[in-house]
Parts: structure tokens; sequence; C-alpha cells
């Protein structure tokens, strides 16, 4: 993820967990990633809430995995225990804005409740083999995330296009920012 984030010309900098907004905000980022991680994404209530604080601003936020799932829930959803959980490699899922199936990587036990979702939500991609919520896109932010892992290579590289759409938003949020 951070060679990818990297690649793409960002400066990363990594925060723990139960970092605060403001110790955030000292850094001034342009965008805010939020990666993966174990668990029931509801008990991470200081996580929902420091994404509730981020969200509160214009910064382009790009979640995976667990990040996919506690902003979901920032933004109101809820979320549910799969059965089994999706893991492993070869997962197809389709992205609804181009009509075109990624093979994807997936380690996760939960999932966004698809009639949760507030209505300035678009969901962005669907699993093929549960037509579970695979990724979402804020209508009015520069806001998305993605169930699965688009750094891990199952397609081989179907889903790297995600750290390109974050970067296009980083740069368009510095544009708008500069010009303000």
């Amino acid at each position: 993820i951070l060679r990818l984030l990297e690649k793409e010309g960002g400066e990363v900098t990594v925060f723990p967990a139960k970092t605060t907004i403001d110790e955030i905000f000292k850094f001034n980022p342009d965008g805010i990633f939020l990666s993966n991680g174990p668990g029931d994404p509801a008990a991470v209530s200081y996580g929902i809430k420091l994404v509730k604080d981020i969200l509160q601003t214009n910064i382009p936020i790009f979640g995976i995995c667990l990040g996919h799932q506690i902003l979901s829930i920032a933004l109101g959803a809820k979320t549910f225990k799969l059965k089994f959980g999706h893991r492993g490699c070869n997962h197809p899922v389709k992205n609804n804005l181009n009509n075109k199936v990624e093979i994807t990587s997936q380690n996760h036990g939960f999932a966004v409740d698809y009639n949760s979702l507030p209505s300035n939500v678009t969901i962005t991609h669907e699993s093929l083999n549960d037509n579970t919520v695979e990724g979402i896109r804020l209508n009015n932010k520069p806001v998305f995330s993605v169930q699965y892992h688009p750094e891990s290579s199952p397609g081989p590289h179907d889903s790297r296009y995600l750290f390109k759409d974050f970067f296009r938003f980083i740069k368009k949020h510095k544009k708008e920012k500069l010009y303000a």
C-alpha cells in the first residue's frame, strides 16, 4: 500500500489507529487513506468518530477493507457479520461505474448493509459471489472506498486504478484550495 501511494507521488505519513484529528491536521494532509485491519468495524468507535470529523472537511478520503467499513459506518450505514467471510483471491467484483469485472483479493468477515447506506452514497462495486457492497463513493465529496485489497495482485492489477483516482481527487482538492 505504501509503495503504491508513493508511486503515485504521495509523501506518506503513517499514524497509529487512535491518533486525534488535531494530530493529523498538524500535518495539513492533502488526503487521508483508511487502511485495512482486523475485527468488527462497529467496535472501532474511536476510528468512526475520527472519520466523522474528517468528513466535515473536503479532504479526499480513500478507504480499503476495514477502512471501507469504518467510512460506511461514519456515513450512517450499518455492518453485519458474514456467515463465512471473504477470504483469499479470485473474488469477482463488478465495477458498476464501467460495467467491468475485477478479480480481487479479500480478507474480511464483515460487510456493509446495502439498505442502510444513506442516499448521498453511490454503490460503485458489488460482489458477484454474494451481492454484498464492495465499494462506495460519496456523491458530494472526494470520498470513496472498497471492501477488497486493490494493492494485491490476483487480477493481476485490475484495481490499481483506484490509487490513481485517489490522487486525481487530491490534485483537484489542492487546486481548489489554491484558488479558494
